[in-house]
């Protein structure tokens, strides 16, 4: 004798059909992992170079990477910005992260390095950086020093040469390098103070003088995993592909040292 099913049931058996339906399809159609990497604005260049490698050989990981200075991508990470993977330009920046208990303990890393530059546009008749403090100079573009370490080695840079008070009214401060960059390019500012990687493929520019590392702090450029990464394990392949050998001759190619 057939049983015939109360409503409660039937209702019970309905929700758990489509509950594993839902689930099926989210597995089969979401299998990709997706990281968001926060990494600082230069890098830009050598990361794409870097996501096309990796995509060849991890397919199933998806890489979002947001770009800008080291300092505001800092700040978006402390305020819950999602983010898996930290790369910035300057080491405050990821120890702060690191004191603060952001990052995944022992995941932070030396990654690269690179030289301050002075620059202007191709035709430029500025020869040294002892121009600054003259009539020929009338604005140096340099990145905000709390927020952009570029602006930070600047600044220290002035000081270690004794300069700063009176080049002090001349400085125009950017968002980041990029626009440091764009800015001493276009007429906005005589000069700018840049990484040696921004100009190294750029037509529009001229390098005046590479800065004596002696005259600021070493840039060194760290990456991190977030403690709060939901792929930790995908975040740790990432990281180690950084440091493998296609990914060492990208950023040679791109101006970059490696530690």
């Amino acid at each position: 004798m057939k049983k015939r099913l109360t409503l409660s049931t039937f209702l019970i058996i309905l929700i758990s059909t489509i509950l594993l339906s839902s689930c099926s399809t989210f597995n089969n159609s979401s299998g990709a992992i997706e990281l968001n990497i926060s990494a600082a604005a230069n890098l830009k260049e050598a990361m794409e170079e870097i996501q096309t490698e990796f995509k060849k050989i991890n397919s199933n990981i998806n890489l979002t990477i947001n770009y800008g200075s080291s300092g505001s991508l800092e700040q978006q990470i402390e305020q819950g910005a999602p983010c898996d993977i930290f790369i910035s330009a300057g080491q405050d920046q990821m120890k702060f992260l690191n004191d603060k208990s952001f990052l995944l303990e022992n995941s932070d890393k030396d990654l690269i390095k690179n030289d301050l530059v002075l620059v202007g546009p191709k035709n430029s008749e500025i020869n040294s950086i002892s121009d600054l403090n003259t009539d020929k100079v009338k604005k140096i573009a340099i990145g905000e020093p709390h927020s952009v370490p570029a602006g930070k080695y600047a600044d220290e840079t002035f000081q270690n040469l004794n300069i700063k008070n009176e080049i002090s009214s001349k400085l125009v401060f950017a968002k980041d390098v990029k626009e440091v960059l764009a800015w001493s390019t276009s007429g906005n500012a005589d000069v700018g103070f840049v990484y040696k990687s921004d100009v190294l493929n750029d037509s529009n520019s001229k390098i005046i003088e590479a800065i004596p590392d002696d005259k600021h702090s070493a840039i060194i450029y760290p990456i991190g995993i977030l403690k709060a990464s939901k792929n930790i394990d995908a975040s740790k392949s990432f990281e180690d592909f950084l440091f493998t050998d296609t990914c060492k001759k990208i950023f040679k190619k791109y101006g970059y040292h490696l530690t």
